[in-house]
């Protein structure tokens, strides 16, 4: 017997800032408390997914809802 998964696909939106110190600094809006950083944008934007999907886990895990972004 083959079970069905249904996977849904949410986007956040994902802000850059550039850092002092160089990098880029992400933050979430949508995900308060989500924020990451990287040396580059490409690194900093694959920060934001890693940071994203273990905010989500983290959300499940306690049974908050996940948010959704209009």
């Amino acid at each position: 017997m083959r079970k069905k998964f249904k996977k849904k696909i949410i986007n956040y939106t994902v802000i850059l800032e550039p850092a002092e110190e160089g990098g880029y600094i992400v933050y979430v809006p949508s995900l308060p408390g989500c924020v990451t950083q990287g040396e580059t944008v490409e690194e900093a934007l694959e920060m934001a997914k890693d940071a994203i999907y273990g905010y989500l886990e983290t959300l499940k895990e306690i049974g908050e809802e996940i948010p959704i972004e209009k």
